[in-house]
């Protein structure tokens, strides 16, 4: 087993970090237009910074901006991602409302001809639903 760490070049680590500071101004601000003046002064002071070769300025640069990003930390940040989607906030929280089961009670006759063996074992199953709660065993 290699319990190496994963190796990451400075390069890599701009990247992320400039990536970061992205997310961060975009869950500061709202208005788009807002959100893409701070984005181009942001590219600026990267751009800025492009040309510094002295490896010594590079980790101090480096570390006073993953200092700068952790302190401008929103702390309500704005799920964006496909992993909170099941989380409340998430980008697709409760995007898919399922209607409750009552509703096809009021379907049209002709509607539900359409789909006959559906509703006739539904009617059967609201019947055994019926008799078990008057029996007690649901509450």
């Amino acid at each position: 087993m290699n319990f190496a760490p994963e190796l990451i070049s400075y390069s890599q680590k701009v990247c992320a970090l400039y990536k970061t500071a992205m997310r961060l101004i975009e869950s500061h601000y709202y208005p788009r237009y807002v959100i893409r003046y701070h984005q181009i002064l942001l590219r600026k002071r990267f751009d800025d910074n492009k040309s510094v070769c002295d490896p010594k300025e590079q980790r101090r640069l480096l570390w006073v901006g993953e200092h700068e990003a952790f302190m401008k930390k929103n702390p309500v940040f704005l799920g964006r991602f496909s992993k909170s989607m099941g989380r409340a906030g998430g980008i697709a929280f409760e995007r898919v409302v399922e209607p409750p089961d009552w509703v096809m009670d009021y379907w049209h006759p002709l509607e539900k001809a359409q789909y006959p063996d559906y509703f006739e074992t539904r009617e059967c199953r609201k019947i055994e639903y019926i008799k078990k709660w008057q029996a007690g065993i649901i509450y």
